[in-house]
């Protein structure tokens, strides 16, 4: 199993370069073909994930609070797939759930699932159910735009700085590039989720014709580079 996740990697190296240049495209469209309510919204993205990043470096960080909505993602996609879960621990050296069963994704889900962003989503909608909040659109962009910087800081911090076994356990290869990737996927759709100038259709064109373009250059150069050894082997024989 470790053997095929190296090959799915290395096979999905490509993608992280479609999957980035559709994520730009978007927000680019977004930041600078957007008028009125699309515009402001992107900006108060910005300005939450700036606010966030400037609390991080100045403040005391939450460190018990990133815990536990790990241990939480990983509760959480647990019961969505069907498994049992218990024995949630949270402490400020890390944290603990039982599930009856695992996957990677489901061991991966903290470090590309922004769970606070998410859960400020959904109490958003919940008050937006009783009260119209339809003119507060950008409170919601701006406390997502919070919430996902808080996931990406601490994703970050905890990768580059602590072993997890989560990343270890699934090969470090196949869990960077699919926490990439993932990260990238979940922006997309929220984003096109959220914004009414954005659509689904646009969004899978778009990305199909990256992957396809990513994928016709790289195999087009692999091709090139194995009749350029053929042809090397054949002057030397």
């Amino acid at each position: 199993m470790r053997w095929l996740k190296l090959f799915l990697a290395l096979l999905l190296l490509p993608a992280t370069a479609a999957v980035t240049g559709t994520v730009w495209e978007l927000g680019r469209h977004l930041i600078f073909d957007g008028e009125g309510y699309r515009a402001i919204s992107a900006w108060a993205f910005g300005g939450g994930y700036a606010l966030w990043l400037v609390i991080f470096v100045l403040l005391p960080k939450p460190t018990r609070t990133y815990v536990l909505g790990h241990e939480l993602t990983h509760a959480f996609w647990a019961l969505l797939m069907g498994a049992r879960v218990s024995g949630l621990k949270v402490s400020k050296s890390g944290g603990e759930v039982v599930t009856s069963k695992t996957n990677w994704f489901i061991t991966l889900a903290p470090y590309f699932f922004p769970f606070y962003a998410m859960l400020f989503i959904g109490l958003f909608y919940l008050v937006h159910a009783f009260w119209s909040l339809t003119d507060q659109l950008w409170v919601l962009f701006f406390l997502v735009g919070l919430g996902w910087s808080f996931h990406m800081t601490f994703t970050l911090m905890i990768l580059f700085s602590v072993g997890q076994p989560d990343v270890r356990s699934q090969g470090v290869l196949f869990s960077v590039v699919t926490i990439y990737l993932m990260n990238l996927l979940v922006i997309a759709v929220t984003a096109t989720c959220l914004s009414p100038a954005l659509h689904f259709r646009e969004l899978a064109v778009g990305l199909g014709q990256n992957l396809a373009a990513t994928y016709g250059w790289t195999l087009d150069k692999a091709v090139w580079l194995w009749q350029d050894a053929a042809r090397r082997v054949r002057q030397t024989s």
